[in-house]
């Protein structure tokens, strides 16, 4: 039997290291137990939705 390309290989998951603040985790953790959702899928997934909408922020310095 000859092996077969994982289909989803550009869809795969990058771990990586991310400082986030305490109230932006405990927003995501208990928004993730509301709707039984992991809080790391659940910020992959606003994430995701920014990037899709290219959504930017409005920042205004000084």
């Amino acid at each position: 039997m000859e092996g077969v390309k994982n289909p989803y290989i550009g869809r795969l998951k990058q771990p990586i290291t991310i400082r986030l603040d305490k109230q932006t985790v405990s927003y995501f953790k208990n928004l993730g137990k509301e709707i039984g959702m992991p809080y790391q899928n659940l910020i992959n997934l606003y994430l995701r939705d920014c990037a899709l909408h290219d959504k930017k922020l409005n920042l205004k310095w000084g």
